[in-house]
């Protein structure tokens, strides 16, 4: 079993519904077991536009390979609706893989640690607050990064 942290996050229709349907989701996955839910954030988009996102980080141990998590996320997110018109673009859900163990994987579809999650305080905020140990492979610890994104608007729901 791997633990991995998977970023949540949506802002089309009933964005909190869609958050806490996902986290069950993903917790039935086979060979999958929830360890912990952040609270839900609310954020701006960054680089988009839109409403405001619903956000939340969960932990879980998985017995999936990095890809076939990926692929089981994004079929989750297809049962949502997710389209994917162009980049950043508003999203009924999305669901990334932020972590998966302490590996670095840098394949044509999956790319962890996720790119710019120690940028994000959309990430960072739930992330440590679930887990306030968690190390970002190739960058170190996340609780210090809080202050470097203290000018995101983000705030627990």
């Amino acid at each position: 079993m791997i633990r991995a942290s998977i970023g949540i996050g949506a802002n089309l229709g009933d964005a909190v519904q869609t958050v806490q349907t996902a986290i069950q989701r993903v917790a039935a996955l086979p060979e999958t077991r929830l360890i912990a839910a952040s609270s839900l954030y609310t954020s701006a988009p960054i680089d988009s536009s839109g409403d405001d996102y619903v956000n939340a980080v969960i932990q879980i141990d998985t017995g999936l390979p990095a890809e076939q998590l990926l692929t089981a996320l994004q079929a989750i997110e297809q049962q949502h609706g997710r389209e994917r018109p162009y980049r950043n673009a508003p999203r009924t859900l999305d669901l990334d893989v932020l972590l998966y163990g302490d590996q670095q994987i840098a394949s044509v579809t999956l790319q962890v640690p996720h790119p710019r999650m120690h940028e994000r305080a959309f990430v960072l905020l739930p992330l440590t607050e679930i887990a306030p140990e968690t190390l970002i492979p190739g960058i170190g610890a996340a609780l210090p990064l809080l202050p470097s994104v203290s000018d995101q608007r983000i705030r627990r729901m």
